[in-house]
């Protein structure tokens, strides 16, 4: 050790940390360091939208809808903006398929808040919550993401650094802030890459909730009125929500008053679970307590009414024998509240994180064919089930 006090040394190991990631990402996204999203070919295009690639082809020829960018030997690439132009270009001509081109809510459909949570790091919580994102945005459907964790990975990933591009009230805390700096959620929303996803970002700011509800509790028990800690965030998302059909709340790995009002926003909630007993175990001791602070809150009026409560095993290792006999335990104990597909543990899916991407941003080009055709394949199975039981909320066959 060097003798400098402890504070001093962490806090320039930050700043250096800080400035290599930094440059970090000028070197993957130069040179204005903002992601884009890839385009694709017309036989994905066509699948994303519900048509055949003969199909999409005449529509180009006769030049309906979005002119494709043409590459090398003619090949058509659709930006997901394309995409969504193909897709109400069709909805617009009427028939029975016209909602399905376009799976925007209807009257009376009502917002669905999914809350990714677990208070165990290393459960694949912002890798689960990324990628619902973005593919329900794929899909079509006007998403919002919110980082509800002070650590920010998902942000990260959807390539912010926090400590250098958000100031104050630049997260979801600036719209659920106790005092007079409190600002409208609309005015903390950030367009994306992805066309129709939208998304708040998070960093340390997030964690003064968690200190200064304690005083806001204080003042209440001492006769002074005030609103109830576990509306914030549903109040915060009700200013929005005509804008949006799904919101997907990546909520901290512990069970503080954040998670607390993330959960009573929520209409529907999944747990992550990695197959291990240690984890297990700490779920266990998640439930436990979610359930006797959920109770309170209940008694308090709050509303706890959710469309569907899964668990999602992920991180999944099929040919790992102890792996498999936990997640047979689980579905014993829950039956069909386990998610029947599995999110994999995929060395795809790391590569990708490597240069903050996820699945759904690389081409396969870029992988092994078998390993990345598996990982996506596993991937769209967890999120169409997540999407069926969503549609199922309102009513829809999926």
């Amino acid at each position: 050790m060097t003798g400098e006090p402890a504070d001093r040394q962490i806090a320039a190991d930050a700043e250096l940390l800080s400035a290599q990631l930094s440059a970090l990402r000028g070197r993957l996204f130069p040179p204005t360091a903002q992601k884009t999203m890839r385009s694709f070919t017309s036989g994905e295009a066509a699948r994303l939208i519900g048509v055949t690639d003969g199909y999409l082809r005449q529509l180009s020829i006769s030049g309906e809808g979005p002119s494709p960018e043409v590459g090398v030997a003619g090949r058509r690439l659709y930006s997901l903006a394309d995409v969504n132009a193909l897709r109400h270009h069709l909805a617009s001509q009427g028939g029975a398929k016209a909602r399905n081109y376009v799976p925007w809510r209807q009257t009376g459909d009502h917002l669905q808040v999914i809350a990714i949570t677990n208070f165990k790091g290393g459960s694949g919580k912002t890798t689960t919550s990324a990628h619902l994102a973005q593919y329900l945005a794929l899909q079509g459907y006007r998403t919002l993401a919110i980082d509800l964790d002070p650590q920010a990975s998902l942000s990260a990933l959807f390539g912010y650094q926090p400590d250098l591009d958000l100031s104050g009230n630049d997260t979801l805390y600036g719209a659920i802030r106790y005092d007079d700096e409190r600002v409208p959620l609309s005015s903390v929303i950030r367009k994306t890459y992805v066309d129709g996803l939208d998304f708040v970002p998070g960093n340390l700011e997030l964690q003064e909730f968690e200190h200064t509800t304690p005083q806001h509790l204080a003042n209440r028990s001492s006769g002074r009125t005030g609103d109830l800690f576990f509306t914030r965030v549903q109040e915060a998302i009700a200013t929005v929500e005509a804008d949006y059909d799904v919101v997907v709340i990546d909520c901290p790995p512990q069970l503080g008053y954040l998670t607390l009002s993330a959960l009573c926003a929520a209409t529907s909630v999944i747990v992550t679970v990695h197959p291990q007993m240690l984890d297990v175990a700490s779920m266990s001791q998640f439930l436990f307590m979610t359930s006797d602070l959920l109770s309170v809150v209940r008694e308090a009026g709050g509303a706890l009414n959710f469309d569907f409560l899964r668990y999602l095993i992920t991180r999944y290792e099929p040919n790992d024998g102890p792996q498999t006999q936990i997640s047979g335990f689980l579905r014993t104990q829950f039956g069909s509240r386990v998610l029947t597909a599995p999110m994999l543990k995929s060395t795809a899916i790391s590569d990708a994180g490597l240069t903050k991407q996820t699945l759904y941003e690389v081409g396969r080009e870029n992988f092994n064919r078998v390993t990345y055709d598996r990982a996506y394949e596993a991937l769209n199975a967890v999120n169409a089930e997540v999407e069926a039981l969503m549609l199922q909320s309102w009513g829809r066959t999926p």
